[in-house]
């Protein structure tokens, strides 16, 4: 039995060998190219010890080791992508050998050429959006209160503006959500961020991602420069990526 498993970042289409010739990717090994007629798998050798169900079950509680991974994985994903269509595989996608990737691309034809043809000319595009804070009845609450019972009220107070503003962010959200559908060829949620994730104290309301042709991104960043004074939310676009989150699950 070998020692090592074939590690698959990418399906693609006409991948010449030395395209990435240079590529290094998962614990630095060089990435090569499998190939069935016209399509490639990009791919490279992985520790078996590492990937192994019950081996690759402990590696994935091991932070450091998992975003090392990820890195390496996203950039002969990403690398790859700057010049060739792809449908990125999830992260830690291994296959006992190459040739046994030949068949899954031989048998898999139909739906590999079905992601790429869907993929094709588009590009995943993120959207975070995040309710703005603050207000009168935040400042009001700040304000010396005159006794402990005034003090009460102005906090009870504050809460329902609170809750008031967030409901109000969170329709605002799903307007935005439904303008960027249209412009969209399909779209995916992702879990909201809390502030360590996020990075920003203000509540995240929505976080989707969607696939865009190319040639109507423009009309989404108009989209989100005309957002950019709305009062109660705050929009953030992403992107263009490679498009991670409508090709994985698929194929």
């Amino acid at each position: 039995m070998s020692d090592t498993l074939t590690y698959v970042y990418a399906v693609a289409r006409d991948v010449d060998p030395e395209a990435v010739g240079d590529l290094r990717g998962i614990g630095g090994r060089p990435v090569r190219v499998v190939t069935v007629d016209r399509l490639s798998a990009v791919v490279s050798d992985a520790d078996r010890a590492e990937f192994e169900e019950r081996a690759l079950e402990e590696r994935l509680e091991d932070l450091e080791w998992l975003a090392a991974s990820a890195r390496a994985h996203h950039h002969v994903v990403d690398t790859l992508g700057r010049d060739h269509l792809v449908a990125p595989l999830a992260l830690a996608t291994v296959y006992f050998d190459d040739d046994r990737v030949r068949t899954v691309l031989g048998e898999g034809r139909a739906t590999f050429d079905a992601v790429l043809d869907r993929l094709a000319g588009r590009a995943e595009f993120g959207l975070k959006v995040y309710a703005r804070k603050g207000g009168s009845s935040a400042a009001a609450t700040r304000e010396k209160a005159s006794s402990g019972a005034d003090y009460l009220r102005r906090r009870r107070q504050a809460l329902r503006e609170g809750d008031s503003a967030l409901d109000e962010a969170r329709e605002a959200a799903a307007q935005v959500d439904t303008a960027v559908t249209e412009l969209s060829a399909a779209s995916r949620s992702h879990r909201l961020q809390d502030a360590t994730l996020s990075g920003t104290s203000e509540p995240m309301v929505l976080n989707r991602a969607y696939l865009v042709a190319v040639e109507r991104a423009g009309e989404l960043a108009a989209l989100a420069g005309s957002l950019t004074d709305h009062p109660r939310i705050r929009v953030e676009v992403t992107g263009p990526w490679v498009p991670y989150s409508f090709a994985a699950a698929e194929a």
